[in-house]
């Protein structure tokens, strides 16, 4: 059979899947452990290995746990709220599609009573974060998806925080700089900056997160 030509990667993320990397192609395949269950002793492996060289290369905390769930960085980022979120006041940041879904979700399905909402006007805009709540759990996205709009750093965010800092990171992990002892959860998938496909997500959690 003869191979789909290899296109150049384009440089900029999309909503969608992204790209391959340059020079990617099937045999980058070759060694693909297909047919067989996750719970077999090489699918077993396989899933270490990717949770133990993301851990190395993000230079994650070594006290974080790593882990590989179903339905990517959404079932990630929801498997966090619907386990976390309720103990305290929610502050939850929405500038985009994705983060204004997190509003929704905490809002219309946990229908959680204290949470205080920080939005936008405008596609393109930043709430004010000086004014997010960090005595409460903090939702946000580290880059917006659909709208580009990132956080500038993780200054805003205090090493002293009662809540936790759970952060949609899928457009952000592999691509920018992130200081990750200010972050408690962080969720994302292989379909962005890596170039995969979206039925994996990834979430990280602080010692923090582990104990609530």
């Amino acid at each position: 059979m003869q191979k789909p030509e290899v296109k150049p990667n384009h440089p900029f993320f999309s909503s969608g899947p992204c790209s391959k990397r340059p020079g990617w192609n099937l045999d980058a395949l070759n060694n693909a452990f297909l047919g067989r269950s996750h719970r077999a002793k090489n699918g077993k492996a396989k899933l270490n290995e990717v949770i133990v060289k993301s851990k190395e290369l993000l230079e994650l905390p070594d006290n974080y746990l790593v882990g590989i769930v179903p339905a990517s960085d959404t079932g990630a980022i929801e498997m966090a709220m619907w386990s976390l979120l309720g103990q305290r006041g929610v502050d939850v940041c929405g500038w985009e599609s994705f983060g204004l879904t997190w509003v929704k979700d905490i809002t219309k399905q946990l229908k959680l009573n204290d949470v205080t909402i920080h939005d936008i006007k405008d596609y393109g805009e930043l709430p004010d974060l000086s004014k997010v709540n960090f005595d409460n759990d903090v939702v946000f996205t580290w880059n917006g998806t659909t709208s580009g709009v990132c956080v500038p750093n993780a200054d805003w965010i205090p090493n002293d925080r009662k809540g936790l800092a759970i952060c949609d990171a899928t457009s952000a992990v592999f691509a920018m700089d992130m200081d990750f002892t200010k972050l408690d959860v962080v969720t994302w998938s292989w379909q962005k900056v890596l170039g995969g496909e979206a039925a994996h997500g990834m979430i990280a959690l602080s010692p923090r997160a582990v104990k609530d």
